[in-house]
């Protein structure tokens, strides 16, 4: 089987979350997709045992095949991470990492209009039985409902114009296929916006995308609950590919850091971002960034510094 996936930071994610070799240790892949970071751990250390979540139950039939030889030290969970650690006991985990960003599989195999490189139908669910898709919001939300989505999700600076077109395009038929919507939002923007860095379109189908999963809502409650779940030396950490969820994880635990409640110290001074070698390998790393924190006593950082790596 073929993986397109490339997982990003992997140097740095090995060297920073790391437990005992000799010990049983117990680690969550928050965000499996097709079990690269996984493959990693288990590689690495051979007493470690993964629960890998993921809400797409077509990418999680990858990572199980990929994964199989390690027999009973993985194992699978098809549920939203922020479901998950409703449940997950409190100091029963070593380990937990949290790659947010979308996997290369969805714009390339999963045929659900993540990409407007394509021509697929509007859907963007990573659930597949969700009723909210793509489609949905942009052929029925109000057109300040649309703008503000866009603005919000995407900080797209012509969220308005945007907004505007795709009302006044499906006032004659829906909206029903990417390049559709593509072409809509290209004719929207200025001459010069057409031409920027990135495609005038990228930061809308952000928007839509958040939207439909309700990305942003999980990300907190969900750290909340791993924070809860990690043993006193355990590691969590991060990945973030836009500023909208590295601010939400830089202020989480910058709250759980300070004051004489706090309960995490920083492993890495900086957010940690992909080299240039690694930017060429695999060109969507260069948005990546990795923050890892380990849990300790409340209020008792027995002198540790805040980080102990820089990278």
């Amino acid at each position: 089987m073929e993986y397109v996936h490339y997982s990003v930071l992997q140097k740095p994610v090995l060297e920073l979350l790391t437990v005992n070799p000799e010990k049983e240790t117990k680690m969550v892949d928050c965000t499996l997709g097709e079990g690269g970071h996984s493959l990693l751990f288990l590689k690495k250390y051979p007493k470690l045992h993964i629960t890998g979540l993921d809400r797409d139950s077509q990418i999680i039939k990858k990572a199980e095949e990929r994964l199989s030889e390690f027999g009973n030290r993985f194992e699978v969970k098809n549920i939203w991470f922020n479901d998950f650690f409703k449940e997950q006991e409190e100091n029963s985990l070593d380990l937990i990492l949290f790659d947010l960003g979308i996997s290369i599989f969805h714009y390339v195999e999963a045929n659900r209009g993540f990409s407007f490189q394509v021509d697929e139908k509007l859907d963007m669910r990573l659930n597949k039985d969700s009723d909210l898709t793509a489609a949905t919001i942009v052929n029925n939300y109000q057109e300040k409902e649309l703008a503000d989505l866009i603005y919000k999700y995407g900080e797209e600076r012509y969220s308005r114009q945007i907004a505007s077109a795709i009302v006044q395009s499906r006032s004659l038929k829906p909206i029903e296929t990417t390049k559709e919507l593509e072409n809509i939002i290209f004719h929207a923007v200025p001459y010069r916006y057409k031409h920027g860095h990135i495609h005038p379109a990228t930061r809308t189908f952000q928007a839509i995308r958040i939207e439909v999963n309700h990305e942003l809502d999980r990300i907190e409650p969900a750290l909340e609950g791993a924070i809860k779940a990690l043993k006193v030396g355990g590691k969590l950490g991060v990945i973030t590919f836009h500023s909208l969820e590295d601010r939400q994880v830089k202020w989480l635990f910058k709250g759980h850091k300070e004051g004489e409640e706090s309960d995490l110290i920083w492993l890495n001074k900086k957010p940690i971002t992909a080299d240039e070698e690694e930017c060429k390998i695999n060109p969507p790393s260069r948005s990546a960034k990795l923050r890892v924190v380990e849990k300790v006593e409340k209020g008792n950082h027995n002198g540790k510094k805040s980080y102990k790596k820089d990278f």
